[in-house]
C-alpha cells in the first residue's frame, strides 16, 4: 500500500502531465483556427476551378475526329491493374485515432484490390514509416535503352510498394511541393506507369464533421463532382467529444457558410453563354494540371485541419482524464493519511490506558 509521500509525488506527476496536455490543446487549438481559415479559403479556388473544367468538357469535343481519340489522356479509362494510392496522414502524434484510421483504410484499400498491383506514396511521417516497414520501397536500375540512352528502369518485387514519401510535407504546406507531386502523378499516368490514381485522406467539413475519404484522382470521368469511392463517417460520441473540446477552447462548431459562393462558382460552368477560345482544344486539355493541383492541395489543408482538430480533442480528453485522476489520487491520499492518523491515536490511547 502506497504512503501518503509516495501518493503526494504521484499528484505532482499526474499535474505536471496535466499541464502539458493542457497547454497543448491551446497550441492545437490556435493552429486549428490558422487551418481551418487556410481550408475555407482553398475551397473557392477548387470549386471555381472545377466549374471552369466543367464548362471546357461542355463545350469543347473530347474526342479527335480524325483518329477518334480522347484529346487528353487524363481522360482515358484503362482496366485498373496498376494502382497509385496517395496516403494523406499527419506527421506528428498525440492525435488519438487520427493516424490510425487513415492508416486502417489504407490498408482496406490494399487488401480489397490484391489482384492489382499497387504503389504507395505516403505524405506525412507517420504513413512514411508504417509503410516502410510493411512493403519493401521501389527500387530503379539504370539501364541503357535502344538509342543508347541510360534511364532508371523499374524493377518490381512485390505487388505493393512505396515508390515516395513526403515526410514533413504537411508541417509547412507549400504550393510548390504540392505542385511538383502533381506533375509527378499526371506524368505516371501519361506514360501508362499507372492505370488509376486513389487519395486517403481526412476530409474536414468542421469541427464536429468530419469524415475519412477515399477519392478517385485519376482518370478523371465526372469532373462536376469528386469521385468518391468510399467513406467513413465519424460517430456521435465522436462528434460530441469533438463539439466539448471546441467549445472549450472557444472554437466555433459549424465552419462558415459558403453555400452562396459554391453556387456562383456553379453557375459559371452551367451558364448558357457561348465562349470563345483562342486555343485549340489541346492547348486547353494541357492545362488540366491546375485541376489535379486543386484536388491535392484541398485534400492537403483537409488533413492538417483535421489532424489538429483531432489532436485538440485527444489534449482535452487527456487534460480531463489527469484532473479525474487527480481528484481520485486526492481521495484516496486523504484516506491513507487518516487511517495513519487514527492509527497514531489508537496506539497512545492503548499505551496510556496501559499505564
Amino acid at each position: 500500500m502506497a504512503n501518503v509521500l509516495d501518493l503526494r509525488r504521484r499528484i505532482r506527476s499526474v499535474k505536471n502531465t496535466r499541464q502539458i496536455t493542457k497547454a497543448m490543446k491551446m497550441v492545437s487549438a490556435a493552429k486549428l483556427r490558422r487551418a481551418q481559415e487556410r481550408a475555407m479559403a482553398a475551397r473557392p479556388y477548387a470549386k471555381m476551378i472545377t466549374s471552369v473544367l466543367t464548362s471546357l468538357t461542355g463545350r469543347v469535343d473530347l474526342y479527335d475526329d480524325a483518329s477518334g481519340n480522347l484529346k487528353n489522356p487524363l481522360f482515358v479509362t484503362r482496366p485498373e491493374k496498376r494502382v497509385l494510392l496517395v496516403v494523406i496522414s499527419g506527421d506528428k502524434g498525440f492525435a488519438g485515432a487520427f493516424n490510425s484510421n487513415i492508416l486502417k483504410t489504407a490498408f482496406q484499400f490494399i487488401g480489397g484490390n490484391p489482384d492489382k498491383e499497387i504503389d504507395v506514396e505516403a505524405v506525412g511521417r507517420k504513413a512514411r514509416d508504417l509503410m516502410r516497414r510493411r512493403y519493401p520501397v521501389a527500387e530503379y536500375v539504370e539501364k541503357i535503352d535502344e538509342q543508347g540512352t541510360t534511364r532508371p528502369v523499374r524493377e518490381r518485387k512485390a505487388a505493393v510498394e512505396v515508390t515516395g514519401d513526403h515526410p514533413g510535407m504537411l508541417l509547412k504546406l507549400e504550393t510548390s511541393r504540392v505542385h511538383d507531386l502533381a506533375e509527378s502523378i499526371i506524368s505516371r499516368y501519361v506514360h501508362e506507369e499507372i492505370d488509376a490514381v486513389y487519395v486517403v485522406y481526412n476530409e474536414f467539413k468542421s469541427v464536429i464533421s468530419q469524415r475519412l475519404v477515399v477519392e478517385r484522382l485519376l482518370p478523371l470521368i465526372d469532373l462536376s463532382a469528386p469521385q468518391i469511392t468510399g467513406a467513413t463517417e465519424q460517430t456521435s460520441e465522436e462528434r460530441e467529444r469533438a463539439a466539448e473540446a471546441a467549445l472549450s477552447a472557444g472554437i466555433e462548431l459549424e465552419a462558415a457558410d459558403t453555400a452562396e459562393a459554391d453556387e456562383e462558382a456553379k453557375k459559371f460552368g452551367t451558364s448558357n453563354v457561348d465562349y470563345i477560345y483562342d486555343q485549340p482544344a489541346e492547348e486547353l486539355f494541357a492545362g488540366l494540371l491546375p485541376f489535379v493541383f486543386s484536388v491535392l492541395y484541398h485534400a492537403m489543408t483537409e488533413s492538417v485541419a483535421a489532424e489538429h482538430a483531432a489532436r485538440m480533442t485527444a489534449m482535452d480528453s487527456a487534460t480531463n482524464n489527469a484532473s479525474d485522476m487527480i481528484d481520485s489520487l486526492t481521495l484516496h491520499m486523504n484516506r491513507v493519511r487518516q487511517a495513519a492518523i487514527t492509527k497514531e491515536i489508537i496506539e497512545i490511547v492503548s499505551g496510556a490506558a496501559a499505564l
